[in-house]
Formats: C-alpha cells, structure tokens, sequence
C-alpha cells in the first residue's frame, strides 16, 4: 500500500507539480488550495505526510500546523511546512513545530528527499 501525502498550497501550480512529482514517485498524493477544510481532510484522509504552505490565502499555516500538533491522534504525522521565506528555521523550534521545511522554489530531488526521509521515520 502507498502512502498517503496531503499538499496544501493556495498556488494550484504547485500543488499540482508536487502531486505529479510525488505520485510519479510512487506516492498517493490529495491536494487541497485551502486550509479550511485541512483538519477535516486529516481525519479522512489519515496521510502519512502533510506538506503545508506556511502563507494560505486569509490564513496562516504555521496556525494550523500547531493545531495538528496540538491533536491527540494527528500530532504524529510529520509536516513539512513550504514557503517562499528562506529563513524558516526559527519554525523548528517553536511550540507546534514542523517536522521540517522546504524553501520555494524548490529542487525536485530536494522535494523527494524531504519527502522520504520524513516518511522514514
């Protein structure tokens, strides 16, 4: 069985080249454009990975990776907060943390890397 990744980002360009890239990888790969509905996708979903624009259209990721983080279930599934910002590494270490981080715009094999790695435990 595959895993499963949830890609969100509010540039349909982009979520659509991680889901090529990914599933081409041999990954099950759903997109949302929003994170309005992001909790409610995680519960269905259940996705082994979660990479997550930190700048959403009227919202914030970093706000909804610590409401991941914060979940009693949810909080195990590793997250790799995406964003133009180059200086993310102070997220690391913040309460609600990502597991992780990838700078835009980003290598291909720096994405599968990221990608792998996280999902190697």
């Amino acid at each position: 069985m595959s895993k499963k990744i949830l890609a969100v980002d509010d540039d349909e360009d982009i979520v659509e080249v991680i889901k090529i890239i990914l599933e081409d990888e041999g990954y099950e790969v759903m997109t949302l454009t929003s994170g309005k509905n992001v909790m409610s996708v995680i519960s269905t979903l259940r996705p082994d990975l979660i990479l997550l624009d930190v700048m959403l259209a009227g919202m914030d990721g970093r706000e909804i990776c610590k409401t991941i983080k914060a979940h009693q279930i949810f909080k195990y599934i590793p997250v790799v907060m995406i964003s133009a910002s180059h200086n993310l590494h102070n997220l690391l270490k913040s309460p609600g943390s990502p597991n992780d981080f990838l700078a835009k715009p980003f290598d291909i094999n720096h994405l599968v890397s990221k990608v792998r790695m996280q999902l190697a435990g």
